[in-house]
């Protein structure tokens, strides 16, 4: 094994508390709708982008209309992330220490253009990751995604760790094994390997 890619939500950190926020004040604005969104809504969206995520939200509002509110609500969710940060997992910045002297790690995530900046920036990690990749940038799905960031490292062995069936999925497709993150936010099929939290991965993969 040469690498590791992470998915970042559920299994990185966990942002949803701050995007609530971000998310809900934005839709109080808009004349479109008065839903107000639940640490549950979130829950059940992760791992899908934003497309899905819109049209899962507000599925009676028209799809203009729905860009509309969906571009506020992630302009003003990077604005609170870069304020207010997220929910680390326990020992995150040790153990991506420890893996970087002896892997390349890199962040594949289903988010916008912009997410996986300012979660750099706000928690100081980006030291450790050589490369990202995210739709938001590509319109590439995930797996799309992880195939990329492998052509353009030239990765010959990595792993993807994340928590949710659309990682499996996604991993599946660029024919590299899959660690369950099982803490996260999602229910997986089969796996080849699984963490029950963060810092396993020590155990998986120390030297």
């Amino acid at each position: 094994m040469d690498s590791i890619i992470f998915d970042l939500d559920g299994t990185i950190w966990d942002p949803i508390d701050t995007v609530i926020d971000a998310w809900n004040e934005s839709i109080s604005q808009s004349p479109h709708t008065d839903k107000q969104l639940t640490r549950e809504d979130f829950e059940r969206s992760m791992g899908l982008q934003m497309d899905q995520i819109s049209k899962m939200f507000f599925p009676d509002v028209r799809e203009e209309e729905r860009k509309q509110l969906i571009d506020a609500c992630g302009k003003n969710e990077l604005g609170t992330i870069a304020e207010k940060g997220g929910s680390l997992y326990e020992n995150v910045p040790e153990v991506l220490k420890v893996l970087a002297q002896s892997y390349k790690l890199y962040i594949v995530s289903n988010c916008q253009d912009g997410y996986i900046e300012v979660f750099y920036d706000y928690h100081q990690l980006g030291e450790h990751f050589l490369d990202y990749e995210n739709p938001g940038r590509t319109g590439l799905s995930k797996g799309e995604n992880i195939k990329l960031i492998m052509e353009r490292n030239n990765l010959h062995n990595p792993v993807y760790v994340g928590d949710t069936e659309g990682d499996r999925k996604a991993a599946r497709f660029a024919q590299i094994p899959f660690v369950y993150a099982k803490y996260g936010f999602g229910q997986v099929s089969e796996y080849d390997d699984v963490i029950e939290r963060f810092d396993d991965l020590l155990t998986l993969y120390g030297k």
